[in-house]
């Protein structure tokens, strides 16, 4: 431990104040230039807020002032046709409902044709679909003879064994197809 005099503490009491001094005004500046800096950006803010506002205002004058141009476009036109003589306005009119009778006609024509596709599609599932429920009726039917003959068999037969029950069911089957083929 180092002992001073008391010269010596006043020393460093006063360097030590002069420091915190030095601190003191350095933490003040910089206070300062936050309370600055904080101003400005309010004001820039404000300047901002102000510069949107005016270019919204611009926005709507140039919105609502080219609305008044194509108005004032479209004008000069409509005057021009009630200048145009009244034969080349029935013959523009007469001209455009042609125009229009040719083109339905030809979206008339497509819809037939895709009308008749759908149509032989139609027929064509119907007939295969017709074609399944003949088969399956078929199956159906069959199923059932040869159900009901192996329950009459069963009846007639004691229990046979589970090898000669599939040799069994094998034979009838063959004997089947083969009725079925005749």
């Amino acid at each position: 431990m180092v002992v001073l005099s008391p010269g010596e503490t006043v020393e460093i009491e006063d360097l030590e104040e002069n420091k915190a001094l030095c601190v003191s005004y350095r933490a003040q500046a910089v206070y300062g230039l936050c309370e600055e800096v904080q101003a400005s950006v309010q004001k820039h803010t404000q300047g901002l807020r102000h510069s949107k506002e005016e270019l919204n205002r611009l926005n709507q004058a140039i919105q609502r002032l080219t609305a008044e141009v194509n108005s004032a476009k479209s004008q000069p036109c409509e005057l021009d046709r009630a200048r145009e003589p009244r034969a080349l306005q029935e013959e523009s009119a007469s001209d455009s409902a042609q125009g229009k009778l040719a083109w339905l006609e030809a979206a008339l024509q497509r819809a037939k044709q895709d009308m008749a596709r759908q149509l032989r599609e139609y027929q064509e599932l119907m007939i295969v679909k017709l074609g399944l429920d003949f088969e399956i009726a078929t199956y159906r039917k069959l199923l059932e003879g040869e159900e009901s003959r192996l329950s009459l068999g069963q009846r007639k037969r004691r229990q046979p064994s589970p090898s000669s029950k599939r040799s069994s069911i094998k034979s009838d089957y063959l004997n089947l197809r083969r009725k079925d083929r005749v």
